[in-house]
């Protein structure tokens, strides 16, 4: 039912609902590959489109403001961790991962090793990411 242990330890450690301070589930039509790292295009709630870049090395997550509803005070200073959980497209595996929020850029930066192999396979086309 997880991807791995590590997976099936922060599903069950994820705050329930009214914990979080921000949600969002992302629609991902396709990954473009690069050197080190994939993107993909994905909607706002303004309807515009967005950059997500994904890449490996010291886990850690840069949030976009349109795709946040965070208030001006808490970029960075009040968020601590976001959780991001998918499920696995060919073996409906969850995979979830927790990591530190390092700021707030102009497209979603995320930091962590496996999402990147997964991204790279084309093994999942949604992703929640929940801000604590």
């Amino acid at each position: 039912m997880f991807f791995d242990a590590k997976s099936e330890a922060l599903f069950d450690e994820m705050p329930k609902t009214p914990v979080f301070r921000s949600r969002v589930l992302l629609d991902i039509e396709r990954f473009e590959i690069g050197q080190s790292y994939v993107t993909a295009k994905v909607q706002n709630r303004y309807a515009d489109k967005i950059t997500i870049n994904i890449q490996g090395g010291q886990p850690g997550i840069e949030l976009q403001e349109s795709l946040f509803k965070i208030k001006d005070n808490e970029k960075g200073d009040d968020v601590h961790y976001a959780y991001l959980s998918t499920k696995l497209t060919q073996t409906n595996n969850i995979f979830v991962r927790k990591l530190p929020v390092i700021g707030v850029s102009d497209w979603l930066l995320i930091y962590e090793n496996t999402l990147l192999e997964l991204s790279v396979k084309d093994a999942y086309d949604e992703l929640e990411i929940s801000v604590v």
